[in-house]
């Protein structure tokens, strides 16, 4: 019976994921190559290369409702929960003054955690910090059911309730209705968002187009190995091997079967100290996201002609889960975009910000986001 069943979820999942695929032929572009000078990140909100800022760091905390108010179909425990991350931006931003700023919120992949958009053991790769260097102010946020975010029942919630969840966060920093979690005085206000991109990888890029097209709040995409582009027969194995662990119950699933699987998954050209410090803070998934993303993917795929904001797509031209989306078929995807950008970077995995060429996105990112305005 348990064969059967895997055997059945096996071959929903190659039909979800295949036919986002065929939704969009991908019609891959050459890869970006090295340029023959060093290339520098630029400044932030149009503006050249300036003296770094000086960066801060604060915890925060939002009360959200683990509910789904999306298309995505799925089930959730509807519960009141506290989400936890870290603002990360110039000190003028961050300090405690209710500032008004433009916020990115990073929103990490299944098996990972904020750790991957701040990874501070190693600066080189410390994507959110060395945003803030160049005047970016960014949430690092934990998804409910990693780290500073526990869920005790991993089934509990799912990607449709993410994406909400997501929404609410969104809506939180607008409103400055969320805390320091280390606030000392009455008077310490988190910085208010005048406008919210959203930064995802893998399953975050997921989410993040989700809650872009069903709830039209935010200003900008940043999309980092999107699965609703083509993804591979590697991708489409890991989906239905994370579903059988999850029938084993438990409420969670690792995302890869071992720590090489994890590996081969994230990582073409990271240093041997980024792997290692990655595996070490590698995370199950809860089973509930696992379940429910076939639904999702289905969802994202159908609504991304919503999607009315600028999109950078990134992808690896060595990422093993999916495979790069062309100008021409990233165009077609985000039909009603005002602008999309897609770039594939060489010698890359999935894990973009961890990547040997983690400087080059970075940069990229930064070009892209000098163009990104309010839109409410």
């Amino acid at each position: 019976m348990r064969q059967r069943a895997v055997s059945v979820l096996v071959g929903l999942v190659g039909l979800a994921l295949g036919g986002a695929a065929l939704a969009v032929p991908s019609y891959a572009e050459p890869a970006v190559r090295p340029a023959p000078a060093r290339v520098t990140e630029v400044a932030g909100p149009g503006a050249p290369a300036v003296r770094p800022a000086r960066v801060v760091s604060r915890p925060v905390e939002f009360d959200v409702s683990n509910a789904n108010e999306t298309s995505a179909l799925c089930l959730s425990d509807n519960r009141a929960h506290v989400l936890r991350g870290r603002l990360v931006g110039p000190r003028r931003a961050v300090a405690g003054a209710g500032a008004k700023v433009r916020v990115n919120v990073l929103v990490h992949d299944a098996g990972t955690g904020a750790w991957f958009w701040n990874l501070r053991r190693v600066p080189g790769v410390d994507y959110a910090t060395r945003l803030a260097r160049r005047g970016e102010t960014s949430l690092v946020l934990d998804r409910l059911g990693y780290d500073r975010s526990p869920l005790a029942d991993g089934n509990a919630t799912c990607l449709g309730a993410q994406a909400t969840m997501l929404h609410q966060v969104v809506q939180h920093l607008y409103s400055g209705v969320y805390r320091f979690a280390d606030r000392s005085h009455e008077d310490d206000q988190p910085p208010h968002a005048t406008h919210v991109v959203l930064h995802g990888h893998g399953t975050g890029a997921t989410l993040a187009q989700l809650e872009a097209a069903e709830f039209d709040d935010v200003a900008g995409l940043v999309l980092m190995s999107a699965p609703t582009a083509t993804p591979t027969a590697l991708a489409v194995r890991e989906a239905a091997d994370q579903l059988a662990r999850c029938l084993g119950g438990g409420g969670y699933s690792e995302h890869g079967a071992s720590a090489a699987d994890f590996r081969r998954l994230l990582f073409a050209s990271a240093t041997a100290r980024v792997r290692s410090l990655a595996t070490a803070k590698r995370n199950p998934t809860p089973c509930g996201d696992v379940s429910s993303l076939l639904a999702a993917l289905g969802s994202a795929t159908v609504t991304a002609g919503r999607v009315e904001v600028p999109v950078l797509l990134l992808t690896g031209d060595r990422d093993t889960r999916v495979r790069p989306l062309s100008q021409r078929a990233a165009e077609r995807l985000f039909a009603t975009s005002e602008r999309v950008t897609a770039r594939t970077v060489a010698g890359a995995g999935s894990a973009l910000p961890l990547e040997r060429r983690a400087g080059r996105v970075r940069s990229t990112v930064l070009r892209w986001l000098a163009d990104v305005r309010p839109t409410l």
